[in-house]
């Protein structure tokens, strides 16, 4: 049995998490953990509506279950809190009882993107500050629109847009600069199921679409 099965919306999604299991977990204060990712084939849509199908046949080969979507475009009517109940009980009666977690990111994955830290500008702007002040001139917050923020910042700094931007951003970013209420539950799943010092099964990291 492996340690966790996350589904995710999108590449760039399987990316950050990607980074923070693989060269992370220290940051985090967790063991290192054997997981495999899925991409839904729907995204966040898909998510929303099919995760607990999804992921009820691998309810025994995995101890945890992690599932991550955007608030913005997953077609819900509840808040994201609501949101992440309602999954986790559905989860919960597809196998996953007290063993799975659900993560809504509002707006989107970008709201983590934007922290305090030199290495965004570095990453997102190619290192050129006036570019990415024009567009966060409150360098500590967050910009209404993150996803369309970014994309302006890289257009203008020349910087191509690629999933492998949030692996990097996950991977050199503090931990400490994301206050997003969103990111701040998943630090806290993963700490209390995988904190250093819990037994686990040897094996390698692992990672596979459908």
């Amino acid at each position: 049995m492996k340690d966790l099965v996350i589904l995710v919306a999108d590449k760039d999604a399987e990316q950050v998490l990607k980074a923070l299991l693989s060269e992370r977990h220290q940051s985090l204060g967790i063991r290192p953990v054997e997981y495999d990712i899925f991409v839904h084939p729907e995204r966040d849509g898909g998510v929303r509506s099919r995760s607990a199908e999804f992921l009820r046949k691998y309810a025994d080969d995995y101890r945890y279950a992690l599932v991550l979507l955007d608030y913005e475009g997953c077609g819900a009517t509840e808040t994201a809190s609501q949101l992440e109940t309602k999954l986790e009980s559905a989860l919960n009666a597809a196998g996953w009882q007290d063993r799975v977690a659900v993560i809504v990111i509002q707006p989107e994955l970008e709201s983590w993107v934007f922290s305090p830290s030199p290495h965004v500008v570095e990453v997102i702007a190619d290192g050129r500050r006036e570019i990415y002040d024009r567009h966060c001139a409150n360098r500590s917050g967050k910009p209404p629109r993150p996803k369309e923020t970014m994309q302006q910042i890289l257009r203008e700094a020349g910087v191509p847009r690629s999933s492998a931007l949030f692996y990097e951003l996950a991977r050199r970013v503090s931990l400490r600069s994301c206050a997003d209420p969103a990111f701040q539950k998943l630090t806290r799943v993963l700490l209390r199921w995988f904190a250093q010092g819990t037994s686990h099964l040897s094996g390698n990291s692992s990672n596979h679409n459908p």
